[in-house]
């Protein structure tokens, strides 16, 4: 299984949190009991745990469905002036993408800010949309198509003196516990994360919201979270995601040394038995789970399900919207014996280097039959 990115698998940790949290802890968090009370203050005790792990422990965190919703939340319900501007990068997962272009049809001035070639944010083009208009910007931390790290802290750098009344969100959904950073050094107002890209449970997700920014209720009703995510909360969910958030923490250094070492073999075996290929992927500049590689002469989709015939799953971008994965083929501006061939393979700790082995085995026989195939 190659395609972390789109989701991961739970670990056992998490599993057992989850089953054991489902019969037993089934009393609601709000009622007045004290087995509700006992269960809110577990969530309260989960909720602190990620806030940790963030480096965020002065800010609030809501919990909510994922990072779709957490993405939703932190574009459409920010104090945004009339007529004012919205900067949202180029390349961002579609549920940014798309609350970007809802904004514009409400009539605010969205401005997308254009990406380099490996998938990043062009910091100069970015710094030229900045102005005292801009109400919000929205730029991912890592790029979900290629792993590309976007320097955030120093995009805030330039957001809060050139734009000081901006709020500044990042979908971090893709760097949370894949790379090392804190949300209080990175100085964002916003930032969304999920729980199944880190081996916790699918339907529960967060955004973490800095002291003093101000945001909106996302849905009303009985006033958990605070007032501001109204609905009976889902304690084994949040429970399983935090001890998925505290597993990986305890992992961490050793597993991103493993699957740095991983991706560095693979890239070794692609050049030892595959020819007509590019690697997309900046590999100083990227998180070590996601390598991108565009090859030549065949389409990325024809790959991937040939490869699925030997139980070798991997990506073809983003898993959530076949127009997304097309849009940001364009965006790359790749030659046209490679554009439609691009495979996003994604790891985690644990791939072993006999998979790599496989896989790469698979590729190029897959490749020469399906090039061969191609040219008759």
């Amino acid at each position: 299984y190659l395609d972390n990115v789109a989701t991961t698998a739970m670990c056992d940790e998490a599993y057992e949190a989850l089953s054991g949290a489902l019969a037993p802890a089934f009393f609601n968090p709000s009622a007045r009991y004290k087995q509700s009370a006992g269960i809110a203050w577990q969530i309260d005790e989960d909720r602190n745990a990620i806030k940790q792990a963030l480096c965020g422990a002065d800010g609030a965190l809501y919990f909510c469905s994922g990072g779709t919703e957490a993405n939703n939340w932190a574009l459409t319900c920010t104090k945004k002036r009339k007529n004012s501007r919205i900067i949202v990068g180029e390349g961002e997962h579609d549920s940014v993408f798309a609350c970007a272009n809802e904004l514009k049809n409400q009539g605010y001035d969205v401005s997308f800010a254009p990406i380099l070639r490996d998938g990043s944010v062009d910091v100069d083009a970015f710094k030229a949309l900045l102005d005292e208009d801009v109400a919000l910007v929205s730029i991912m931390h890592v790029s979900n198509e290629t792993g590309t790290i976007n320097d955030i802290a120093r995009l805030v750098k330039l957001t809060r003196r050139l734009a000081p009344s901006a709020v500044f969100h990042s979908d971090g959904v893709q760097a949370f516990m894949k790379l090392p950073f804190g949300v209080r050094a990175l100085d964002v107002d916003l930032y969304s994360i999920a729980a199944h890209k880190l081996h916790g449970p699918k339907g529960i997700g967060a955004l973490y919201v800095k002291k003093g920014t101000y945001i909106k209720p996302m849905i009303l009703g009985g006033g958990q979270e605070k007032g501001m995510r109204s609905g009976t909360e889902s304690f084994p969910l949040i429970h399983s995601f935090a001890t998925a958030v505290e597993a990986c923490g305890r992992k961490f250094d050793k597993e991103y040394s493993q699957i740095l070492d991983l991706r560095e073999y693979f890239c070794a075996k692609l050049a030892e038995q595959i020819e007509g290929f590019e690697v997309i992927t900046p590999l100083e500049r990227s998180v070590p789970n996601i390598l991108t590689v565009a090859f030549a002469d065949v389409r990325g989709e024809v790959l991937q399900h040939s490869l699925e015939e030997d139980g070798i799953l991997v990506g073809t971008g983003s898993a959530c919207a076949t127009h997304h994965v097309d849009r940001f083929k364009k965006l790359l501006r790749l030659e046209e014996r490679y554009a439609e061939g691009l495979i996003r393979f994604s790891f985690c700790g644990d791939n072993t280097k006999s998979e790599v082995d496989k896989t790469v085995s698979a590729i190029a026989t897959k490749l020469d039959a399906l090039r061969r195939y191609a040219r008759v």
